[in-house]
């Protein structure tokens, strides 16, 4: 997912063309501005901690592009993971996403689901119907 802040600052073009440039294939996409209810049950393994409601007031402020990004190993997610780089900017490597453009951990411009397991969640519920 592109977040509010990737979509703000204009760099959708250039996050997806470097998930297609890796060889990655785009099979959904929708910009869309999520409801507290959608960004809740994004971050509900967040709930407990103190900054959840900052995480769902972040993704509920302007639209986001959500996405579904196919590749042809069972490790597309991992790969998704290292184009995007670290969460924290201080520790994102030059040539990754958050590397090369996010100015802050609290505002990292894109999120990635870390297993099968929670890109299964996530597809869900960004794309009911897919």
């Amino acid at each position: 997912m592109c977040k509010p802040d990737a979509v703000e600052r204009g760099l959708v073009g250039e996050i997806v063309a470097r998930f297609e440039r890796k060889g990655l294939t785009l099979v959904a996409a929708e910009l869309k501005t999520a409801d507290r209810a959608l960004a809740e049950a994004h971050y509900d393994e967040h709930r407990d901690k103190p900054f959840f409601g900052e995480l769902v007031d972040f993704l509920t402020r302007s639209p986001v592009l959500a996405m579904v990004v196919e590749g042809p190993a069972d490790n597309t997610f991992s790969i998704c993971r290292t184009l995007i780089g670290k969460t924290s900017v201080d520790d994102a490597q030059p040539g990754s996403i958050r590397g090369d453009f996010a100015t802050t951990t609290n505002e990292n411009l894109v999120h990635g689901s870390d297993s099968h397991e929670s890109a299964q969640r996530e597809i869900d519920l960004w794309f009911p119907n897919l």
